[in-house]
């Protein structure tokens, strides 16, 4: 019997089965605008070895006023057909189904030739919208028919309609963005006409033997958005329209409450989705958080829903249905929601990827094959950086030990898993810790390691780390000084009122594990909702909680400083910064930048502003928490290389980032692959 009988069964749809419950959520990879379809169709049919039920692609616009961008890819054109027909047969010979997400952005696309219900500019893009009159509305449906027309002809099982996340469809259905008098606004039934329409349309255009996913907003989180009431009719009249399954959108882009990032509790919207099983006949899907085989099954036992999405999963490992059905979900590489190679990438104009797989989206370039040589190898460092080189190295067929001075592997993911918000660390840890054990690689843990015990070895590879920089403050090693590595550690007694001396990821890290106090609010979803101001949307309109984020009390007073005189946390993620500042400005912490640090003093730091170092003032504190950067802990390296020996350096040893777990697992991967 299978150890997930829910999440592995197949699901009927008349007119074909899916293999189980598990659908690839749409991601906009930036791969379809490479124009290397070979590229595309090897991601996809990745994935399809790897047995998931039924995958859907990134969003593909149907004319150029609906792209998300410029260059954004459409299918608007016979060309078009072709290049997807690549895709769709390369997935259909590895035994699995496809379907293409129409994406018409709305007044989201980044581009003058925006349109939108209403002329209401967006505040997540610079372009103000022009509001569609009847012809101008008549031509979008007309571009999503064909659209879908040409999805089938290339040879896609199906489309999925993006009616979620504030995109087009959804513009219209909701009074804070549609401000129509018309047929086509006003009364909820003339806002739903538009979706309606272009389901039926496509439905008609289609026949009946083709797949209909419809993304459905199931909670908007902006003011004025749906009620659940209305949810219900819009799904009711979808099915009416001839869709074959509805999928879950949650929240608009522009929402202020986070959905997706690593801090979200695991599943922490199915709820929403169960509100809706029972109101129609046809499947429903449920997506957002749900990254493990247990919470997926977890989230089908108890009826939230007939499939679940999981998109970034599927970016960190393609073989988690098939690893699932082995009894290996163990050996599942885990998304820990860190949106660093995926999203961020996708914002910044950046082909996406995974921190923990760096071969999602660059399948037919970092190839993992066996080593024609079988090598002996070293590798000194057991945290990201090391444990991706040695994992790789024993995967293509190398003899691997690695060492490290610490008891316990994964370097510095220990500290970051110490974080509230970043319990995902927890499971990478452990699934390091599971890939050495099945991959029989030696572990010489708990001893410093010198130049003589790396003898005999073919390879070396040093992946030493950082240690933290010397800030050079006077008066630093006073008592009421501590360093981030006690405090993440929990070696170090900290007051109530406390300085941290560097705003980068770590510094922000620090404050958000001194800032709270017991159970971390990503563990516990009535917590995190009270905090962020999520309700149930059939008691509060689009789910807005009418008192807004009810956060904790603080349990320290934290004061924020860095040199940089820009915003403090600027160069935090692009998708996830804002969400650290809002978490912490929730918590009352004050952020300062353009400071000098000029003493510490018993009672506290001494500062100056600006580059005359003005204005002296002493922050009053008990503890002041030094998270002044790293540099590269290089010394058995330098000394292997000045006797000689040739070594490999990876990983914070090669460049000092701040925790940049990204760069050094694919450092660390890249070079294994070729060794």
């Amino acid at each position: 019997m299978a150890s997930y009988p829910h999440l592995l069964a197949p699901l009927d749809l008349g007119f074909t089965t899916l293999k189980n419950r598990v659908l690839m959520g749409s991601m906009h990879t930036g791969l379809e605008e490479t124009k290397d379809w070979n590229r595309v169709a090897e991601f996809y049919a990745d994935r399809a070895r790897g047995k998931v039920g039924l995958m859907v692609t990134g969003g593909i616009g149907p004319n150029l006023e609906g792209s998300v961008l410029p260059g954004a890819a459409m299918m608007v054109s016979q060309q078009d057909v072709d290049n997807h027909a690549v895709i769709t047969q390369r997935v259909h010979d590895a035994g699995g189904k496809i379907a293409m997400q129409i994406l018409h952005a709305g007044r989201y696309a980044y581009g003058p030739k925006c349109v939108a219900p209403s002329a209401v500019k967006s505040p997540i893009s610079p372009f103000a919208p022009t509001a569609l009159d009847e012809e101008g509305i008549e031509k979008q449906i007309s571009d999503i028919v064909s659209c879908a027309k040409r999805a089938q002809q290339a040879g896609y099982d199906g489309v999925e309609i993006m009616g979620s996340e504030g995109y087009f469809l959804n513009q219209f259905l909701v009074t804070h963005t549609n401000k129509r008098e018309d047929d086509w606004g006003g009364s909820y039934e003339n806002r739903m006409r538009l979706p309606v329409a272009v389901v039926a349309r496509v439905r008609e255009a289609v026949g009946t033997n083709f797949i209909i996913i419809y993304r459905l907003s199931m909670i908007d989180l902006v003011p004025n958005g749906s009620t659940h009431a209305e949810v219900v009719q819009l799904a009711q009249r979808i099915e009416a329209a001839g869709a074959t399954i509805i999928n879950t959108g949650i929240g608009w882009h522009e929402a202020r409450i986070p959905t997706i990032a690593t801090s979200v509790p695991r599943a922490a919207f199915a709820w929403v989705t169960k509100k809706l099983m029972g109101k129609v006949a046809i499947p429903i899907i449920t997506s957002n958080r749900i990254n493990t085989p247990e919470v997926a099954e977890e989230v089908l036992t108890t009826g939230c829903a007939d499939m679940v999405s999981m998109a970034r999963p599927m970016l960190a490992d393609a073989d988690f249905v098939s690893k699932a059905m082995a009894g290996r979900s163990a050996q599942i590489a885990p998304c820990i929601a860190c949106n660093q190679a995926c999203l961020d990438h996708t914002f910044s104009g950046k082909i996406s990827s995974c921190l923990v797989n760096p071969r999602a989206c660059h399948e037919t370039e970092l190839q993992i094959t066996p080593a024609p040589i079988q090598k002996s190898i070293a590798v000194v460092g057991a945290g990201p950086a090391g444990l991706s080189a040695a994992i790789t190295a024993a995967e293509r067929g190398h003899n691997v030990t690695i060492f490290d001075r610490a008891d316990e592997i994964g370097g510095q993911l220990n500290m970051a898993k110490q974080v509230p918000g970043k319990e995902e660390f927890w499971g990478l840890v452990d699934w390091y810790r599971t890939m050495l054990s099945d991959l029989g690689i030696v572990q010489e843990l708990g001893r410093e390691i010198t130049a003589p015990d790396l003898r005999g070895f073919d390879e070396v590879i040093i992946a030493t780390g950082v240690l933290p920089r010397d800030p050079g403050i006077a008066g630093q090693d006073a008592p009421n000084v501590v360093n981030y590595i006690d405090v993440l550690r929990g070696k170090a007694e900290v007051g109530k009122r406390v300085a941290i001396v560097g705003a980068g990821g770590i510094g922000f890290d620090v404050a958000e594990f001194l800032v709270h106090e017991g159970i971390s609010p990503t563990t516990n979803l009535p917590a995190w909702m009270h905090e962020w101001g999520v309700a149930d949307p059939a008691e509060h309109r689009a789910g807005l909680a009418p008192e807004g984020p009810r956060p904790h009390a603080p349990a320290r007073d934290i004061t924020l400083l860095q040199r940089k005189s820009e915003r403090p946390g600027k160069r935090l993620g692009k998708t996830t910064g804002w969400i650290h500042r809002a978490a912490l400005n929730m918590k009352n912490v004050k952020m300062i930048g353009g400071v000098n640090y000029e003493q510490i003093q018993p009672g506290g730091i001494l500062v100056s502003y600006g580059e005359g170092r003005e204005t002296p003032d002493l922050i009053e504190v008990d503890t002041i928490v030094l998270c002044a950067g790293q540099v590269s802990e290089r010394s058995l390296a330098d000394t292997l290389q000045a006797q000689g020996t040739t070594c490999h350096v990876i990983g914070g040893a090669d460049v000092a980032t701040e925790l940049d777990a990204k760069r050094a697992i694919d450092q660390g991967t890249r070079l294994a692959a070729v060794l």
